[in-house]
């Protein structure tokens, strides 16, 4: 299973074009927005965060939750296409050691999405945050890409190679617009607000701005979180099953 897990992360990292966009495009989301909002005074949704740490956090949290449903989605659906999974089943790996691996794999990716936007806000903004609260941001949103890892590989074990890529671009869009990732959930309307709050791009930034505040999160952003995981955890395994009988 370490083996595989090292084949998946090496061939996901040999596309480097790929590689390149997920890593640019938070960065430069950041670069625009910082630019653009973060000189306001004062602080900024309730998080105690200046403009400029407010976004730092909101577009890391774009980046990993890119990285981790886009390295997963449309990369299961081909590999169902070209028939890779078939190659799969004749060895010892399980269904669920599968899903498992892919699932750490693209979390591998996001990291370097949290880490390359912080940079970022050091180099360019100034931000400055205590090692301790870097350490806790970064982990803690590290381990809270796995939710959107597992949603990524339900998708592609559910829909086509042709229609992965769309699908997991309208949730991609859809969770940080409702997730409050590109503006403040108080900016939205009151029924979006409700629908923000249960989702796991709202706890999955709750987390990040928490810990750039040097506040303890919240236990339920992380129950909010880990139910997701194991609720889409448990989908993929059954999709993946479903979809390699069939093929």
């Amino acid at each position: 299973m370490l083996r595989y897990l090292g084949v998946e992360i090496r061939r996901m990292f040999r596309d480097r074009r790929f590689v390149f966009f997920t890593m640019a495009i938070p960065v430069v989301f950041y670069l625009l927005w910082s630019n653009t909002f973060g000189k306001g005074p004062g602080t900024v949704g309730g998080t105690g965060l200046d403009a400029r740490t407010y976004l730092l956090v909101s577009m890391a949290s774009f980046g990993a939750v890119g990285a981790a449903l886009t390295t997963t989605g449309a990369r299961l659906a081909g590999e169902r296409q070209s028939g890779w999974l078939r190659q799969l089943q004749v060895t010892p790996l399980r269904p669920w050691a599968v899903i498992v691996v892919k699932t750490l794999a693209s979390m591998f990716l996001a990291l370097p999405a949290i880490i390359l936007v912080g940079l970022a806000g050091v180099l360019t903004q100034h931000v400055h945050l205590s090692p301790g609260e870097w350490a806790a941001m970064i982990g803690l949103m590290w381990l809270g890409t796995l939710p959107f890892a597992a949603l990524g590989t339900l998708i592609g074990s559910l829909v086509g190679a042709d229609a992965a890529h769309p699908v997991t671009l309208a949730c991609y869009f859809g969770l940080s617009i409702l997730g409050g990732l590109w503006m403040p959930v108080d900016s939205l309307p009151t029924a979006l607000r409700t629908v923000s709050h249960w989702l796991p791009s709202n706890r999955f930034a709750r987390l990040g701005w928490s810990a750039a505040g040097g506040h303890v999160p919240a236990a339920s952003d992380g129950l909010v979180l880990a139910g997701w995981a194991l609720v889409l955890g448990i989908l993929a395994v059954a999709a993946y099953r479903r979809a390699t009988v069939r093929s």
